[in-house]
């Protein structure tokens, strides 16, 4: 296939960036998304230029590096689908395609494609985990978890911290991404002791942070590549509620 790409061209964070027009010649349909920026790299490598800049590990779905937009599109076009997992059969000979960064003032850009996705580790650090001492891996069955529950907190577990959600968002907001995190832990038993002051701490980080709120938009939901509901959202609320009546504060 040939291809016409705009792609966002930025030194670093203290400069303005651009979009830049390349031309690729011998595009095969099979290859990923990632794999064409591969070819794009390599040809302007060979022509002194200085490589487009993007963030990738696993190539497999399951890391969550591969943060861009395409066609003005979290991850691109196909639905439940991170970019290393897009292949481009999905377009088309002739097609003229975009590719930019994550747009959010929490995700600020650091060169080209590639942004500062450490604020989702802060909102982690801050109650995104269990502390207890649990001593030896306990068998299996030790401790019953009803399908449901399991099911649900298993669908909020998938969640791979890629940022779709809030580029998505026209608020910039990370509330799916914060209630995928409390809502996996909150459904099971060993997360109970620290439910309430995870809701209300991550929460407290996700604002501080600058994320912006939710107005229960649903972009966020619709761009998930892992398929995480909005109904997850409504879970975090429930618990923030919850904590706010028992008296629990941010620490």
């Amino acid at each position: 296939m040939k291809l016409t790409l705009r792609v966002w061209r930025q030194k670093n964070a203290d400069t303005k960036g651009k979009m830049v027009k390349y031309h690729l010649d011998d595009v095969d349909e099979d290859m990923s998304f990632l794999e064409m920026l591969d070819v794009l790299n390599e040809k302007l490598t060979l022509d002194d230029e200085d490589p487009v800049s993007f963030d990738h590990d696993c190539r497999e779905g399951i890391c969550g590096s591969c943060a861009m937009v395409i066609n003005g599109v979290p991850h691109g076009p196909q639905k439940n689908t991170t970019t290393c997992q897009l292949h481009m059969r999905h377009f088309s000979d002739g097609d003229t395609i975009d590719v930019e960064p994550w747009r959010a003032r929490a995700f600020p850009v650091i060169k080209d494609l590639v942004t500062d996705r450490s604020a989702f580790d802060q909102i982690i650090q801050s109650g995104g985990y269990v502390s207890v001492n649990t001593g030896s891996a306990p068998d299996a069955h030790a401790t019953p978890v009803d399908k449901v529950s399991a099911d649900d907190a298993f669908d909020a577990a998938t969640c791979i911290g890629c940022g779709a959600c809030v580029a998505a968002c026209p608020n910039g907001s990370s509330m799916l991404f914060t209630a995928a995190k409390v809502t996996h832990l909150g459904l099971l038993p060993q997360g109970q002791p620290e439910r309430a002051t995870r809701a209300i701490n991550m929460l407290a980080k996700q604002d501080e942070l600058d994320f912006g709120g939710c107005t229960n938009v649903g972009a966020c939901a619709e761009v998930c590549p892992k398929g995480i509901p909005l109904a997850s959202i409504s879970r975090l609320n429930h618990d923030v509620l919850g904590a706010t009546l028992s008296g629990a504060r941010a620490d």
